[in-house]
C-alpha cells in the first residue's frame, strides 16, 4: 500500500504522529506538506493529496486539518475520490468496509494523538467488504461520469 498525507498548519502535529504510525506499519507514503505553521489554504494540500489517489500514483490518502471539515470537502470534489471524515473508530472501520473510502480525513482540534492513531491503523488495515456496497460505490461512480 502506497500513501498520501497532507495537512495544512492546523493539522501539523498530527500529520508527524499518522506519518510515526505509517512507519512502525512499514506503510510507504509520501508527504505533501504544508512544512509551516503559519495560516495556508487547505485546498492547496488537500487537492494534491486527493488527485494523486484519483490517479491511481497511491491507493490512499490521508488529510489532517483543524476540524478535518475543509480537507474533506476539497478531497471530496476530485472525481474517484471518497474522503470519509471520520473521528471514530466504528467509522474508521465502516467506511472503509461499506464505503471503500480511498481518503481519509481528520481534524486535530477535534481529536487527540492517541485516538487519531486508532483511526488511521483500523483505517489503513481495513478492506472494503464489497457485494451489496459494490452496487453502491458504482452509483457514485456513474454519477461521476
Amino acid at each position: 500500500m502506497k500513501v498520501a498525507i497532507g495537512s495544512d498548519h492546523g493539522g501539523l502535529k498530527l500529520r508527524e504522529e499518522i506519518k510515526s504510525l505509517m512507519d512502525e506499519m512499514n506503510i510507504e507514503y509520501q508527504d505533501f506538506g504544508c512544512e509551516c505553521d503559519t495560516s495556508v489554504d487547505y485546498p492547496d494540500y488537500g487537492l494534491p493529496v486527493a488527485e494523486k489517489v484519483a490517479s491511481g500514483e497511491f491507493d490512499r490518502g490521508i488529510l489532517i486539518c483543524g476540524t478535518g471539515i475543509g480537507m474533506s470537502i476539497a478531497a471530496n470534489k476530485v472525481k474517484g475520490i471518497r474522503c470519509a471524515l471520520v473521528h471514530d473508530t466504528f467509522s474508521a472501520k465502516a467506511t472503509r468496509q461499506h464505503n471503500d473510502s480511498n481518503v481519509l480525513a481528520m481534524g486535530e482540534r477535534v481529536i487527540g494523538p492517541g485516538l487519531a492513531r486508532e483511526i488511521a491503523e483500523l483505517w489503513l488495515k481495513t478492506e472494503f467488504e464489497g457485494g451489496r456496497h459494490e452496487k453502491r460505490i458504482a452509483k457514485i461512480t456513474e454519477y461521476e461520469g
